[in-house]
This record gives C-alpha cells, structure tokens and sequence, in this order.
C-alpha cells in the first residue's frame, strides 16, 4: 500500500463506486488535495460529485480504491472509527438545510460541538460568532420553520463552521439560496478557509461558486476530465484557468 503525499490532507486513489442498479457513480478518480486548498469539485448533474464527496468524507465506502486523510487510511477504517473522524474533524454542507426541528438556529449551530464534549456556553459562544457573520445573527432564537429557506441553509453552513473542523466538505452549498445572497456567503466561506486554514473541497455545478477555488477538479460521467489551475487573484479580478493539467 503506497502512503500518499505528505502535503496533501486528503487523497484518494482509483476510487470507483457504482449505484445499487449498477450504474457506475464513479470510475477510476484519483487525485489529492493540499491542506488550506479550496478545490472545487464541477461537472454536471449526474456526474458523480456527490458521490465523491461521500467517499472522501467516510459517509460511504468505495467498492475499489483508497482514501487517505493526513496520511490515514479511511478506507480501511471501522464504521464506528469513520463517524468519530467525521464528527471530529470533517464539517459537511447539504445543498438543502438539514436542520432539527425542535431546536432553535444557534442550538442548531452548536450541535456539533456539544455532541463533541464541548461545554454549552462555549459551543453557544461559537455558534453566534457564526451566526452573526453570516448575517443571520438575529434570528439565533427562531426555530427553523420561523425562518426562511435561504435563512435555514445559513445556520446550516454557520453549523459547520462553528465546530471548527479540518476539511469542509460543501455539496452545492449555495443552492438555496438567492443569487444576490450567493456572494456574501461564498466570501464568508473563503475567508474562514483562509483564516482557520480550513481545507474545502466544494461541489457545483455553478461557475461563480467554482471560482472560489484554488483548483477545479472537472468530473464527467465519474471520470476526472482534467484539473483546472486557478492563479492568485485580487478582490476586484476575475479568476482564470492558467493552466490545464489530466
């Protein structure tokens, strides 16, 4: 068994994984993702996005092939060992909120953490700092039918921020949400990335939530197509393939 890159936090090798009617999800994908990076996951519906976030995160198992985080095997990892790393050091974003009914958005926002042995007050101190940046600080009592959808899928994402973890995985996490709301939230996501040195690794279908990224990893019919190199920009330039690399 070949251990992957030092400096590469996730990496997976010749994952495939097929559906329970036997179409194919995923076909050979093999790549690794640096620690800090915002690698954005694209293609279109159907191509098997989701899925691999899935297999990278521990949700499920690929039939054939290795996922490694920091230099860990998840692949051959118990159940039980799978769900204490994705409690403790994975966040996940779904593209519509998921959030417990009878509990109010910051107790929502603070889950994690307490599931995780943190005290009430400083998982509450978390989840508002969260709540508050994502503009959604005023509705921290308001139970999640008391708040709109696009309000709903902001405490999701201030959930997953709030505990703190090592790789974000986001499953088109602005799809809620209004175009005009899209950017603000994108911001906040890119600059807890940068300034926590949280990895992302997000999926879309959506160019302007891809260019978020450092890198694109282009995904058709569970086949990598190619990975898109995105060069360092200002605020106010457009981001650019500068080069291509399969």
């Amino acid at each position: 068994m070949e251990a992957p890159p030092d400096n590469d936090v996730l990496w997976a090798r010749s994952l495939h994984f097929q559906h329970s009617d036997g179409s194919p999800a995923l076909s050979g994908v093999s790549f690794g993702v640096r620690e800090g990076e915002i690698l954005a996951v694209s293609g279109p519906r159907g191509s098997g996005k989701t899925t691999l976030l899935r297999c990278l995160s521990g949700l499920v198992s690929a039939q054939r092939g290795e996922v490694w985080f920091n230099s860990v095997p998840v692949h051959t990892m118990a159940p039980t060992a799978r769900e204490r790393l994705r409690r403790d050091r994975f966040g996940w974003i779904d593209p519509a909120p998921a959030l417990v009914p009878e509990l109010n958005a910051w107790e929502n926002a603070a889950l994690p953490l307490m599931l995780r042995g943190t005290s009430r007050e400083r998982a509450r101190t978390a989840a508002l700092e969260w709540l508050e940046r994502l503009d959604v600080g005023d509705l921290s009592r308001r139970r999640p039918h008391e708040m709109k959808q696009a309000e709903r899928q902001r405490v999701s994402i201030a959930r997953a921020l709030a505990q703190g973890p090592t790789v974000l995985f986001a499953d088109e996490p602005t799809a809620p949400l209004h175009r005009a709301d899209r950017a603000h939230v994108l911001r906040t996501l890119t600059t807890a990335a940068r300034s926590h040195g949280i990895t992302v690794v997000v999926a879309t279908h959506d160019p302007e939530t891809a260019a978020i990224a450092d890198r694109t990893l282009s995904l058709l019919d569970g086949r990598c197509v190619n990975t898109v190199h995105l060069p360092p920009v200002t605020e106010t330039e457009g981001r650019t393939a500068c080069s291509l690399s399969v």
